[in-house]
């Protein structure tokens, strides 16, 4: 089986979706397939040395080139290179690819409906564009979390027999370095941790107005540790921080090495993640794997994704954050929740995501064979 996946962002600094697509990638090389790599500039090259693994690089310098060519030149190398299935790992499949192709999209989630005013404009527009083309060309729709699923469905109901779910994986992390190693971040004792990119879907307002309520001793005593790279829409950390009065009290990493994170999520009392709205929550996973709790909102994926080894907060309410921040500062309900995360995490495996998307391919490869 000859199969192409869109790999642009491969080629860019890792986040979320990024991660996703490396890995699945990695993994899905390893079957007994043909691939064909489509990258938007060079992507680190040494790690697609398998006899396998086609690169096709478009080295384009901007994002509107990479855009051009994911839609022009890219469908004819798929055609070229006579791909039985093409999968479009991020929300986008591109539109003149040949008929007698099985495509299938991954949508990670439908942020430009239901938290529309947390996305860049360009971004969003591009979004409510270009998702209703891909899932209709796509033969297979893959969600990330059931709650993506069932939001695919009412906003397309058309997709109904074609939506399947597959679950990312937890990345496997360097080993995690003593506390002492975290030293150079001026971490002073215990922290509970936010891992993600400074956007306004990540609520970190009224998480940092949550904080700001708790009793003196409670913030002595526990930091709040900020690690992510800025993202867009002027989430101002450093001004909110000293808007709340909490310079004493809040870290801000910026963005960390994965050797950094492991080090961070290994030592962390629990990961507070009160987004308005995720697909998935790879952090969720993340900190599970590491024995650590989590407290995250009761909206969207995160419930199902946090299993029995979190707290559900409301993200809206900066009382009910407060609250939940106060429960998890409690050691003995904290290390009941952490006794739980491990085998939550471990029913989220990169291993078992490829095998769940293969059959995803197969399915649609069959399906359009019947018709051609």
């Amino acid at each position: 089986v000859r199969i192409g996946i869109d790999a642009r962002l491969l080629s860019e600094q890792i986040t979320g979706i990024g991660r996703y697509t490396g890995e699945l990638t990695r993994k899905l090389v390893n079957s007994s397939g043909v691939f064909f790599l489509y990258c938007g500039h060079p992507v680190g090259q040494n790690n697609w040395t398998a006899e396998n693994v086609t690169l096709r690089v478009a080295n384009s310098r901007s994002r509107a080139a990479r855009m051009l060519w994911s839609q022009t030149t890219l469908p004819t190398w798929a055609s070229k290179d006579k791909v039985d299935v093409f999968w479009g790992a991020t929300h986008r499949l591109p539109r003149f690819l040949p008929e007698s192709v099985a495509k299938v999209v991954t949508i990670h989630d439908l942020v430009w409906k239901h938290a529309a005013e947390t996305m860049r404009p360009l971004s969003r527009m591009m979004e409510q564009l270009l998702m209703p083309q891909s899932i209709k060309l796509a033969d297979r729709v893959v969600a990330d979390s059931e709650s993506t699923a069932r939001a695919i469905v009412v906003e397309y109901p058309f997709t109904a027999d074609k939506v399947r779910v597959v679950y990312p994986g937890a990345s496997v992390f360097p080993p995690p370095k003593t506390f002492e190693s975290l030293g150079k971040f001026t971490i002073r004792g215990d922290y509970f941790l936010f891992v993600g990119t400074l956007e306004p879907r990540k609520n970190l307002n009224r998480l940092l107005q949550a904080y700001a309520t708790l009793d003196e001793p409670l913030k002595q005593k526990h930091q709040l540790v900020i690690a992510g790279g800025k993202g867009w829409g002027a989430v101002e950390v450093d001004s909110l921080v000293t808007q709340y009065g909490l310079a004493n009290y809040v870290l801000k990493l910026g963005y960390v090495s994965e050797g950094e994170l492991a080090s961070l999520y290994a030592h962390a009392r629990f990961l507070v993640m009160p987004s308005l709205y995720e697909g998935f929550g790879l952090p969720i996973v993340e900190a599970n794997s590491f024995g650590v709790p989590v407290l995250t909102s009761n909206t969207s994926s995160m419930p199902e994704v946090a299993g029995d080894a979190g707290i559900l907060i409301d993200p809206y309410s900066i009382r009910s954050i407060a609250s939940g921040l106060r429960t998890m500062l409690d050691a003995e309900r904290r290390d009941l929740l952490a006794g739980r995360a491990k085998d939550n995490a471990a029913r989220f495996t990169w291993e078992k995501a490829a095998r769940d998307l293969w059959s995803v391919f197969e399915e649609a490869l069959e399906e359009k064979r019947s018709t051609f």
